[in-house]
């Protein structure tokens, strides 16, 4: 193969979308999913789940998804399908990355509020838009000190 010929595969190798659903021989875990943190008994912040993951979540006591991630059929085509196969309550706010809004945090803070006595897994596609709201919700509705909320924030 020419050099030419070896840089449009690995090109093609590192544009081709990942699935987090993979196959092997462990079963999937909680540890598998990106930037997966557990802040209390009844707050998760994390990055893409997978389908396989779902049932994890559920059996740990989930009792919501927010998904704070855009669409993208790469990375999360197939999430709302299992999250809805297995019963668990779920809502997506497409917080675009570059340009978050006013109008997306109160939505958040609002899905929030109420459902402050649920246990909540909060996610996007890295855990970078989860755990900064996440932040500011323990910080501006939960009471909890900005220095302590940080130090969540910090792990992802």
């Amino acid at each position: 193969m020419t050099t030419s010929g070896w840089w449009a595969l690995a090109c093609w190798l590192l544009a081709a979308p990942v699935s987090a659903d993979h196959h092997s021989d462990t079963p999937p875990s909680l540890g598998d999913v990106y930037n997966y943190h557990r802040i209390d008994d009844r707050l998760v912040t994390a990055g893409q789940i997978a389908p396989a993951h779902v049932p994890l979540l559920r059996d740990a006591g989930v009792e919501l998804i927010v998904n704070l991630a855009v669409a993208n059929p790469e990375q999360n085509r197939d999430e709302t399908f299992a999250v809805a196969e297995a019963g668990i309550p779920y809502v997506n706010i497409p917080v675009v990355w570059e340009s978050p809004t006013q109008a997306d945090l109160e939505l958040f803070l609002a899905v929030m509020d109420a459902a402050q006595d649920k246990h909540v897994l909060v996610h996007c596609f890295a855990n970078y838009r989860a755990s900064a709201f996440t932040y500011l919700h323990r910080v501006l509705r939960g009471d909890v000190d900005q220095k302590a909320a940080r130090k969540d924030l910090d792990v992802v």
